[in-house]
């Protein structure tokens, strides 16, 4: 237990930091709400592979359990979970990990930029940081308005081809990942938003541009935070990608999911609202000053490893 014994005052942090979060929704007349672990069928993502748990899965997100409560009449909704990815591991990475995921009724992705803008600042202003905090060496500015940029001006801002070029070789995440990612957030967070359409599966294209999806990801210090967008409520055109995505897993050799049927019929009755997951591990770490995720959860998948001996 001595990595345990190391780390108790950013986990005393962590605390404070999902206490903050809860009283951000709250203050704001959110209802906090628990959804099943185990799904029968979870959204079908061509890059997300969900680990299976008997006849069911575990969830990578409780996304569409909760999309189900909006359509039930659940105009603002909150909650604080266990994830799970598998082959997820590394510094920012856990196949299991605690997610913030939050849902509201009539806005759309610009609204929701705001408002993670606003948690964020909730949060520092509880543990007192002020307008800066360090991460890692990089003087982190807080203060005021955060900078948007879209996917493409990323693009042509910091990657070696452009945005159509990474998208017709199949290089968009690879590039993204490496050429893009670490040079954002820093010296101030920045949302970067407008995602292709073929990157938000669950997200709302554009009226006036369907090549575009109404998504954002929120970055500090070259550090992914959230990922959230303006709802797609189509049920016909949600199950088009869905299994478009199927077709994907299926090329590329990954198991195949059932379709989540009842999702796709709450879909008629779900309002135009929009959605965020936020990385509550990921969010200590920058708050922490935390090189790795391993600093801010109390156990790793090697500390659950049984010993061959005593």
């Amino acid at each position: 237990m001595v990595r345990q014994s190391l780390i108790k005052n950013k986990l005393k942090l962590r605390c404070r930091i999902i206490q903050a979060i809860r009283g951000f929704f709250l203050n704001g007349d959110y209802l906090e709400v628990e959804t099943p672990v185990r799904i029968p069928a979870p959204a079908p993502e061509a890059q997300i592979d969900v680990p299976p748990s008997g006849n069911c899965f575990l969830q990578a997100s409780p996304e569409l359990c909760m999309k189900q409560l909006l359509a039930a009449g659940y105009p603002k909704i909150f909650q604080i979970c266990k994830c799970f990815r598998e082959k997820e591991r590394g510094q920012k990475h856990l196949p299991e990990f605690t997610m913030l995921e939050w849902y509201t009724k009539g806005t759309d992705y610009k609204t929701l930029m705001t408002q993670s803008r606003a948690l964020i600042s909730f949060i520092t202003d509880q543990l007192n940081i002020g307008n800066y905090f360090k991460y890692q060496g990089q003087k982190i500015d807080i203060s005021q308005s955060w900078p948007r940029m879209t996917v493409a001006k990323a693009f042509e801002k910091y990657a070696s081809i452009s945005l159509n070029q990474a998208l017709s070789k199949n290089r968009f995440d690879e590039i993204l990942a490496f050429e893009v990612e670490p040079r954002l957030g820093s010296p101030k967070p920045l949302f970067l938003y407008d995602y292709p359409a073929a990157c938000g599966s669950l997200a709302r294209l554009k009226h006036d541009n369907p090549e575009i999806a109404e998504r954002f990801e929120l970055y500090i210090a070259g550090i992914e935070l959230c990922n959230g967008f303006s709802e797609l409520i189509n049920p016909v055109e949600q199950k088009r990608r869905f299994q478009e995505e199927m077709a994907l897993r299926e090329k590329n050799g990954k198991n195949l999911y059932p379709l989540p049927l009842r999702f796709l019929s709450s879909l008629t009755s779900m309002p135009e609202a929009s959605g965020n997951a936020l990385g509550i591990d990921r969010l200590v770490m920058l708050l922490c000053d935390a090189a790795t995720i391993d600093e801010v959860v109390a156990f790793t998948p090697e500390d659950l490893q049984e010993p061959e001996n005593l």
